[in-house]
């Protein structure tokens, strides 16, 4: 080589044409292990056969490490290592195309050539990525249309609400944005893992099971100075409500900006979109999975455990808990530790619930597993059986004498409307199917006695079970919640409780309700409204009662989960006590989006937000936020001034879209009465 640097062509277009990774934008070459890409370089003097190539990664590069590779030109790939092939020669420059093997550690690599004695020059770095699309990789994906979903889609459709009223918003997951992948870089160099073991880390970042679960761990802040800070108290001061986010970049660049200190504040749907983003961006196809009345069995007993005192409140009792929806990730990849029927989706969990390994990481963990029952398979198969399987038991504690009563216990409870977005489009697809078998066939009671039997349940005595004769006592009297009119943020709520005598004889029944105002997670934050009846019930008699809890009683007192619950603890005289509750979420009132004109690439466009005030007050400090790949620079943040009762708002603005096809804008609006109100629009941006 001469003495001279020399001169790099990376041919960053051709190349990331080829490897799917045209969406970074980025000076440096970014490809994806497995497939080969072309270099061209200057300086070096004939014969081009001396040439020796190294690349090498991590803070010891070696090659036992399969962190440092050596290889020469050769006239074909090599099956198992890295390779070289000639591909053209000038008077002064070369170009070669190298290629990586399918099982390549990822990351940012050196790239430096030697020929003869001389020292090795650098030409470089650039940054190899797991490869979806090659079908000796790990990740490999074969259906192309999921590949552009899973890996290459920046839009997201995250599912809440609860399974009786399913609701969705939309987010941003950018993992192409600016600086996003040196971000992914950066967590995986801050984790547990790589601070007590470099060397070792680095080299099983060829692995997505490692790198899936290393990275669940890293993106909440738990045990590491992760990525965000969990928060589930309903107060939020010193950061931001959860609810107001609206994608990854903004936690993600904020995390960096201020030195890797926690972001505040995320609640389990903003760690699973967070780590969405980075499995995206590093190219392992990864979506968004949420679980209705999904279980939090902290014990490990395939159980949860509910308490209410006689009034009928919801005591927050033992460690348990049911949440109205829970979210968590899916990512594709093989299990070469389990087996061939074990590959394709897995859960990894990023939301802090319990330790695992002695850190809060979970996953991943087999799909399939989990709906043949195989808790004992790792990673944390039990944990997320539970979380779709657990049997439900609802007891009445009293305080005072520590007695609790076994009210009703329900096994169909937990795990319902497995929701996702689907491939393409913007709709729910319903994989309840995926992770169990039908609720309440043989069945599925089969595997749920196969998951006992595994964890030990079945043979030990648990003196906090209920007894045979408590599950299979009947009640006197049914009872349900019914909705009457609209349920919205702004109105009044009207309930009927309906009570029916299921007996031949009169009933007598007191009846307490109660209505609070909750997090997502049931946990109570606000009493709203109580009241107590007394009732008698002719033998086989149906009655409703109505309920009428007025805005000014709910509204100060509810969360930005806008979730109730409403409970009434039935005291049948001479019979066993019933519980009837409902978990009420109320909708905000909507916003529209039109896009005035057509969308061109690099030609304004404007775009109209209208907003109704419902109520008959005045709202206050009322902001509009806009974000969406291509079509805004980073967030877009319009102040807009109160709205008097029931009138109208417009906001314009202009876009200037920046890529042709369909873009996603979303958009949030909150006041001080209705905050973070989201919709999102598709947006065809045309050439």
């Amino acid at each position: 080589l001469a003495a001279t640097q020399p001169s790099t062509n990376w041919h960053l277009k051709e190349n990331a044409r080829e490897h799917h990774t045209s969406k970074f934008s980025s000076e440096e070459l970014i490809v994806r292990r497995g497939q080969a890409f072309t270099v061209t370089f200057n300086g070096t003097e004939h014969p081009e056969q001396n040439l020796v190539f190294v690349a090498e990664t991590g803070p010891k590069p070696s090659k036992a490490t399969k962190t440092l590779a050596a290889f020469g030109i050769s006239s074909t790939v090599s099956k198992e290592g890295w390779s070289a092939v000639l591909q053209s020669t000038s008077s002064n420059s070369v170009s070669i195309s190298i290629s990586s093997p399918h099982n390549a550690v990822i990351g940012r690599y050196k790239l430096s050539v030697q020929s003869g004695s001389s020292s090795p020059a650098s030409l470089g770095t650039f940054v190899l990525l797991f490869n979806p699309w090659s079908s000796g990789d790990d990740v490999f994906m074969p259906n192309k249309a999921e590949c552009e979903e899973y890996v290459l889609e920046e839009f997201g459709i995250i599912f809440a609400g609860t399974k009786n009223h399913i609701s969705s918003f939309g987010w941003n997951f950018g993992q192409f944005q600016g600086d996003i992948l040196n971000i992914c870089l950066a967590i995986m160099d801050r984790s547990l893992y790589y601070r007590q073991d470099p060397v070792t880390d680095v080299s099983h970042r060829h692995d997505p099971r490692y790198l899936g679960r290393v990275l669940s761990a890293m993106v909440n802040a738990n045990d590491d100075q992760g990525v965000v800070l969990g928060n589930w108290s309903g107060k939020y001061e010193g950061g931001k409500n959860p609810t107001s986010w609206t994608g990854s970049g903004e936690i993600l660049q904020s995390w960096k900006k201020s030195g890797f200190k926690p972001v505040k504040y995320g609640q389990c749907w903003v760690f699973a979109a967070v780590l969405t983003t980075v499995l995206r961006c590093l190219g392992i196809p990864t979506r968004t999975i949420t679980n209705f009345s999904s279980a939090h069995d902290a014990d490990g007993n395939l159980r949860v455990d509910e308490f209410y005192d006689a009034d009928g409140n919801h005591l927050e009792r033992g460690a348990d808990s049911v949440w109205n929806f829970h979210v968590w990730n899916e990512s594709w990849f093989t299990r070469n530790d389990l087996g061939p029927s074990y590959s394709g989706w897995q859960i990894l969990d990023a939301t802090p619930q319990e330790e695992s390994g002695g850190i809060y990481q979970c996953g991943p963990a087999s799909r399939y597993a989990v709906k043949e029952g195989e808790v004992d398979l790792d990673y944390d198969c039990s944990f997320v059986f539970a979380e779709v399987n657990a049997d439900c038991m609802y007891w009445n504690y009293d305080s005072a004498t520590g007695k609790k009563t076994l009210i009703f216990s329900k096994s169909t409870e937990i795990g319902d409307s497995i929701s996702t977005k689907a491939v393409g489009r913007d709709d729910r697809v319903d994989v309840t199917s995926d992770y169990k078998y039908a609720e309440g066939s043989a069945k599925e009671r089969d595997i749920f006695k196969k998951a006992r039997k595994k964890l030990g349940l079945e043979d030990k005595f648990d003196p906090t079970a209920p007894t045979q004769e408590e599950i299979e006592k009947k009640p006197d009297i049914s009872g349900k919640f019914k909705v009457a009119g609209s349920l919205q943020v702004g109105q009044d709520l009207n309930l009927f409780l309906v009570l029916e005598n299921l007996q031949s004889d009169a009933k007598t029944v007191n009846v307490n309700m109660t209505a609070w105002s909750t997090l997502y997670t049931r946990r109570p934050v606000n009493e709203i409204w109580k009241d107590s009846i007394s009732v008698t019930l002719a033998p086989k008699e149906e009655k409703q009662f109505p309920i009428k809890i007025k805005y000014p009683e709910y509204q100060q007192q509810l969360t930005t989960d806008k979730t109730i619950q409403v409970t009434a603890l039935c005291h049948v005289e001479d019979g066993i006590q019933v519980l009837v509750q409902r978990n009420i979420i109320l909708d905000n009132p909507a916003i529209n989006i039109q896009v005035l004109g057509e969308a061109k690439v690099n030609k304004e466009v404007v775009v109209e937000v209208v907003f109704s005030n419902p109520i008959d007050t005045e709202v206050t400090d009322c902001v509009l936020q806009v974000e969406g790949n291509d079509l805004v620079q980073g967030i877009l943040e319009l102040r807009i001034p109160p709205l008097k009762a029931s009138e109208k708002s417009s906001t314009k603005f202009k876009l200037i879209p920046s890529e042709a096809g369909p873009k996603h804008l979303l958009v949030n609006f909150s006041c001080d009465k209705f905050p973070d109100i989201k919709t999102f629009k598709m947006v065809n941006v045309i050439n």
